[in-house]
């Protein structure tokens, strides 16, 4: 494939037709960073129209063919940001409104619990469909929150920052708490109730998004979301240390009191390894490097991919599941992992960024789907991990639309 630098300002998705080049309109500056980006744009939109098909509904409902035809809140916040990155407003439109009418949570009595969304909806033993678990996931809420600022101001749509400032209420109120250690906030996975029992915190690194963090308080200042940001960077780092190789874990505990992170307990349902959430972090932390120019977060991957670097220049593979000491755990490899370290490489080795897409993730590629036209987790994160960092720049840090706006 034709390797090519693209410029940071004159690429943007339009419609569903792909990316074409145009010219951007006048915004405030962003720091977007100076990275070596190839052109995959004709296979992303190519993905995009396939996925659209194949999994979202007329209705909105993202489907996960894989897991019993289920729909999750991560699910329709994903289909949010890609929309609200390809310039599709009425996929995000759907979308949003289908997770908004069957996702809302609600008490005993049929009332409304908050703005967040239940994580799982499906088929329930009785043949019916509803909600199956109306805890929050709150990486769910913070991608769909992100998606609805973004889309506010790229379409112009008060009413969609409304929502968010609504939905950022609820989630700093219910999945963010402030520890007694240090006396800073910290994101939970969801419910306080549900991640803080036995003394010990749950956590689940790959749900840190400083970026969005950075996002939310451009556009609420009742919160202190900045200090998510450097209590982010303070988990991610004391958390991977719990490896010896410096691998983020899908689960950890962290105790309140004297900040110690350790593994959770082996019969917990929640393991602490490193698979199919942790890989999520190098996209993240990735993400803060190159939308907002962060120095911790390449600091972060620079130190902490090592391991994998090496593996990956061993071997030429890297295991879908490892153990904190780096050793497999299954024999196969993931796409949905590749995506994740293509977008962590380009900032700190493009070389690597390189040989793993040529070698991974283009040869895993065909009709518009990695691996097969059902696996719902290698569709949506090796797009976004391909996708180019630049694609938001001008929606970054653009002066926050009026919400009293009167909308047709």
């Amino acid at each position: 494939m034709l390797r090519l630098l693209v410029p940071l300002t004159i690429i943007g998705f339009v419609g569903l037709g792909g990316l074409v080049s145009c010219a951007a309109p006048p915004q405030r500056a962003t720091f977007v960073a100076s990275v070596e980006t190839a052109d995959h744009s004709s296979l992303l939109a190519e993905s995009w129209t396939a996925y659209r098909k194949r999994f979202i509904q007329a209705d909105g409902r993202v489907i996960d063919w894989e897991a019993n035809g289920r729909s999750t809140s991560e699910g329709q916040a994903y289909a949010m940001l890609r929309a609200v990155m390809v310039n599709d407003p009425d996929t995000f439109a759907i979308a949003l409104q289908w997770a908004e009418t069957n996702l809302q949570r609600r008490d005993k009595n049929n009332k409304s619990i908050d703005s967040l969304w239940a994580w799982k909806w499906g088929q329930n033993s009785n043949n019916t469909w509803g909600i199956l678990d109306a805890n929050v996931a709150s990486d769910a809420d913070i991608d769909a929150i992100t998606a609805l600022i973004v889309a506010s101001r790229r379409w112009q749509r008060s009413d969609y920052l409304k929502l968010a400032r609504t939905k950022l209420k609820d989630l700093w109120t219910h999945a963010t708490i402030t520890l007694p250690v240090d006396g800073k906030r910290y994101l939970l996975p969801g419910a306080i109730a549900l991640f803080q029992r036995n003394e010990k915190l749950k956590a689940n690194p790959s749900y840190l998004a400083p970026y969005a963090f950075r996002l939310f308080a451009q556009v609420d200042s009742e919160r202190d979301w900045l200090s998510l940001v450097d209590s982010s960077y303070q988990m991610l780092e004391q958390s991977s240390k719990v490896s010896p190789v410096g691998l983020p874990s899908d689960w950890i505990a962290v105790d309140p009191n004297t900040g110690t992170y350790t593994a959770l307990d082996p019969g917990s349902p929640l393991i602490t390894r490193y698979g199919f959430d942790a890989s999520r972090v190098w996209w993240r932390v990735a993400l803060d490097a190159t939308w907002f120019g962060e120095p911790r977060a390449k600091a972060y991957l620079k130190a902490n991919l090592g391991y994998l670097k090496q593996m990956w220049q061993r071997d030429r593979k890297i295991p879908a599941k490892l153990d904190l000491q780096g050793r497999p755990l299954v024999d196969y490899e993931a796409t949905s992992q590749y995506g994740m370290l293509y977008t962590a490489f380009r900032v700190i080795d493009p070389a690597i960024a390189q040989e793993i897409f040529t070698q991974k993730l283009l040869p895993s590629y065909r009709n518009g789907f990695w691996d097969n036209d059902s696996a719902y987790y290698s569709q949506n994160l090796a797009w976004f991990g391909l996708l180019p960092p630049n694609i938001l720049a001008n929606y970054l840090t653009e002066p926050t639309q009026a919400t009293n706006v009167s909308l047709p």
